[in-house]
């Protein structure tokens, strides 16, 4: 016990630090350690110098105790120069005003809430474009046994089988017009202002408008040179799209292409009217995941009055699969249906009265084909007054096969492979026959693309940049004429050719770019014995573009 007490004694000396940081009082609690130690000496467990050792000892070891604790508090301020201090004090005040602007800070009720559910769009494009047609180009006024404009031809001049080269439209005799021989030049421009709304969690909507013309589905461009006229704005998209689920997406309207597909089958300028249902990542795993597409789409509603509804409809499966973590890739099949598009005989024709109601109902418009599909006369056999009526020969009820590869082995440097391939199974020789009345021998119902990419996925940034080169060969009724790319070739089938370029970013949303499109007939553009075989028709593009994005 008496060895204990010197202990305690010391343990109260060294615990008065701790004693004061807790809020006692320091001499109070010294006075009594001290009293301690005296009682210590006074009972003859320590002496008095063994006492006043320990005491020395323990102030000692205090004061070295406070000294540290002092040093280790100290705070070293590093200079830091006043534009530094400027700069920081601005990039702060930035920070806050943006923060402050998303989410209101000023008011309560300074920023209206529907702006925070409103999303403006657009772009804008300066193209030149230089088609260069070849010199040895078939020239149009082969395409019948009779010169454009002979007063003497008649509906027998003219071959039953016909796929005219450049040019979409008829002259007031049934005789094809357009370009095959001149080279044009032109300066072109695209504007697109788009809005997107959310109405709420599962509704949102979306209205885009565009410059072109209402005769030209697959190209928003218009060529300068109006005498300063204004340019149209029209409506290209306007949708209501419905999510019931995280899963599902039904969308109405006029809108955006709803397929996963290269600009074989569809340009890249097309929309959509109707109704399209989208079902994706059913059963979600980490590296696959399954998606749907369903959607019907009137053509021609009823026109001319009595003639059968034309529609488009289709169905497409597929799935993207993460081979890796560098590797992804995407494939789907789809099977498309065009309903009551094909031609027959035409019988609303009376030989006293003429044209009955409906008649016409077979014709391919004008103002919808480009080239390449076989066209036939649909006209009635009795029919001598009325000015030739085409039709398409073919079905159309293609297959379409798609798959992408992803490559991010170089990121942020990609390369992004792609293939397509269109077997239209509503090419039947002998239904076309039976319909017209048309023995075909040739056409060809494949069509297929291939294309390498190589650099940013997108070129938004300064210094984004990407190259590609693609390969296209579209046989004549694979696919209709009238939605397929309109630059290669300058629109429609029954070519085959390349297509070379690339991008660069100048600035941010800002690019330029430059494409060359080489494309040529594959078979001749009309079929009747009477015509002259080893028919051509070659046009060379090229493209430079000006883009910027808001």
């Amino acid at each position: 016990m008496k060895k204990a007490l010197p202990t305690l004694a010391l343990a109260a000396l060294f615990a008065l630090p701790a004693q004061a940081n807790e809020g006692a009082s320091i001499d109070t609690l010294r006075q009594t350690t001290m009293n301690l130690i005296d009682a210590l000496v006074d009972t003859g467990v320590l002496t008095r110098e063994k006492a006043d050792e320990l005491i020395k000892a323990a102030e000692a070891k205090a004061a070295k105790t406070a000294a540290k604790a002092k040093k280790d508090s100290t705070v070293r301020v590093q200079y830091v120069p006043e534009s530094v201090k400027a700069e920081i004090r601005e990039q702060l005040k930035q920070e806050v005003l943006a923060q402050a602007r998303t989410e209101g800070w000023a008011a309560p009720n300074a920023i209206p809430e529907w702006t925070e559910r409103i999303k403006i769009e657009g772009d804008l494009r300066v193209r030149y474009q230089n088609d260069r047609l070849s010199d040895g180009n078939t020239p149009i006024a082969g395409f019948a046994p009779n010169a454009i404009g002979n007063p003497g031809a008649t509906n027998d001049d003219f071959p039953l089988a016909t796929r005219f080269p450049a040019g979409t439209d008829l002259d007031g005799n049934g005789f094809p017009t357009g370009n095959v021989a001149d080279n044009v030049n032109r300066l072109r421009l695209r504007a697109r202002l788009g809005v997107l709304a959310k109405i709420n969690d599962s509704v949102s909507a979306g209205l885009r408008f565009t410059t072109g013309n209402v005769n030209d589905r697959v190209s928003t461009n218009q060529t300068l040179g109006s005498n300063f006229n204004k340019y149209s704005f029209l409506v290209d998209r306007a949708y209501i799209k419905f999510d019931p689920a995280e899963w599902a997406t039904v969308t109405g309207g006029r809108i955006p292409n709803p397929w996963f597909a290269t600009d074989l089958v569809w340009d890249e300028d097309l929309n959509f009217d109707g109704v399209a249902v989208n079902l994706r990542n059913v059963t979600p795993t980490q590296s696959l995941r399954p998606f749907a597409t369903a959607g019907w789409f009137p053509l021609r509603a009823d026109n001319p009055p009595g003639a059968d509804k034309q529609w488009l409809a289709g169905a497409q499966i597929g799935a993207e699969y993460d081979l890796s973590s560098n590797t992804r890739l995407r494939i789907g099949l789809a099977k498309y249906r065009y309903g009551r598009v094909e031609a027959q005989t035409d019988t609303a024709y009376d030989a006293v009265d003429g044209p009955l109601q409906g008649y016409g109902r077979y014709a391919y418009s004008s103002a919808l084909r480009a080239k390449g599909n076989t066209l036939v006369l649909t006209n009635s056999p009795i029919d001598s007054t009325e000015a030739p009526i085409y039709g398409l020969a073919s079905k159309f009820e293609p297959w379409v096969l798609t798959a992408t590869a992803d490559l991010a082995h170089f990121d942020p440097v990609r390369v992004l492979l792609s293939a397509e391939y269109v077997k239209n199974t509503g090419f039947d020789r002998g239904d076309i026959l039976r319909r017209t009345g048309l023995n075909l021998t040739d056409g060809k119902d494949t069509a297929y693309h291939l294309r390498l990419m190589v650099g940013m996925p997108s070129v938004r940034l300064a210094d984004d940049w990407q190259v590609f080169a693609s390969y296209k060969y579209i046989g004549s009724d694979a696919l209709i004429d009238g939605f397929t790319d309109s630059d290669f070739g300058l629109g429609g089938t029954n070519l085959k050719g390349f297509v070379l370029g690339g991008s660069y970013g100048l600035y941010r949303d800002t690019a330029v770019g430059l494409r060359w499109y080489s494309a040529r007939n594959i078979q001749g553009m009309t079929y009747d014995p009477a015509v002259v075989a080893g028919q051509r028709y070659e046009v060379d593009t090229v493209m430079v573009d000006m883009n910027v994005r808001f």
